[in-house]
């Protein structure tokens, strides 16, 4: 019995290894990839000399940079709360991970309620950043975590809605199942089967739908009203420093990966790619199709301007919800009828 719970503790702890491994690679690849990507739509150089030429290094510098720095906590803080929330927003992301499937056989855990876990596992990170906004002793992030509250309750509904449509049509919440799902003839042209993601198979309102509503979930620009700057300092971020400013940082751009991963995964076929191996060149497809998203949520920060509060609600309330449902009632229409 002891041997049994010893390599299952030690599987466990290789798996967390692996997923931490790679959370941190992507997390730097997408802080350099935005540095650069930035850069040129501003007609700037952009990081240029940490570590030779195009300073790939320079997420490196930064975090080094910022793990140097004092780990300041305010006087009036909830200290235990506050010292907490950086945590769980990191630890929220890193369980995401666990249900991306990198090929068929490439995924940490295939859950059948792998949908499910991965909307459930993606809300905590709003936890930790209304703790954080709470526990800083602090009105302006108080009012950023008060924000991201509401931007939660907006934005989880339309989110959890787009993917309702893809489940009702997979007939599964299994990750893997619904790859398989989109890898299946559609038609045939001849003797060659057509198979097709399922945003080219009605799918492609609610794959909108879930990349906005994402953008709100990671309080990315246009709908990165709980920071900022010009009204709230920081935000919720005002109070912190050093080592947790940095777990703030890099939660951010992992979520960005896991989202991305997820949206791939439900709407562009995930790892399949018709006429390749899965299994050899999945992580390779994969990857690719969550670069296309990566660039296209950069792309959106710097070329659209922040939303007002009150535009930000009525958006969600009065036209992304109201389209996911339309979106969800003619999708079990056509699965019923055809």
């Amino acid at each position: 019995m002891s041997g049994i719970l010893d390599n299952f503790w030690s599987l466990l702890a290789l798996k967390i290894l692996f997923i931490t491994g790679v959370m941190m690679t992507v997390s730097l690849v997408i802080i350099f990839a935005e540095l650069k990507i930035s850069a040129h739509m501003q007609s700037r150089v952009g990081p240029y000399f940490a570590g030779g030429r195009y300073g790939w290094a320079q997420p490196l510098a930064d975090g080094l940079k910022f793990i140097q720095k004092e780990d300041l906590v305010p006087a009036d803080a909830d200290r235990p709360v506050f010292k907490f929330a950086p945590m769980v927003v990191l630890a929220g992301t890193l369980a995401v991970f666990v249900i991306v499937p990198f090929s068929p056989d490439l995924v940490v855990r295939n859950l059948d309620l792998g949908v499910f876990y991965a909307l459930a596992a993606g809300s905590i990170g709003t936890v930790g950043v209304l703790m954080a906004g709470w526990s800083s002793a602090n009105k302006y992030s108080l009012m950023g975590g008060l924000r991201a509250a509401a931007q939660l309750i907006a934005y989880e509904l339309p989110l959890v809605l787009a993917v309702v449509g893809v489940v009702i049509q997979a007939g599964t919440m299994s990750m893997v199942g619904i790859v398989e799902a989109q890898a299946a003839p559609v038609f045939h042209l001849g003797d060659t089967a057509i198979s097709l993601p399922y945003i080219f198979q009605g799918q492609f309102v609610g794959f909108i739908i879930f990349m906005i509503a994402a953008l709100a979930e990671l309080n990315r620009t246009p709908f990165d009203m709980p920071i900022a700057e010009s009204e709230l300092v920081m935000g919720y971020l005002t109070e912190y420093s050093g080592i947790r400013f940095t777990m703030f940082f890099l939660g951010e751009y992992a979520g960005i990966f896991a989202m991305s991963a997820i949206a791939s995964t439900l709407f562009l076929g995930g790892y399949y790619f018709p006429g390749l191996d899965s299994g050899t060149f999945g992580p390779l497809v994969l990857m690719g199709k969550v670069g296309l998203l990566v660039f296209l949520i950069i792309w959106v920060r710097w070329t659209l301007p922040r939303l007002r509060e009150d535009q930000l609600q009525s958006f969600a309330w009065k036209w992304l919800i109201p389209l996911a449902l339309v979106n969800i009632a003619v999708t079990a229409t056509f699965k019923v009828v055809f």
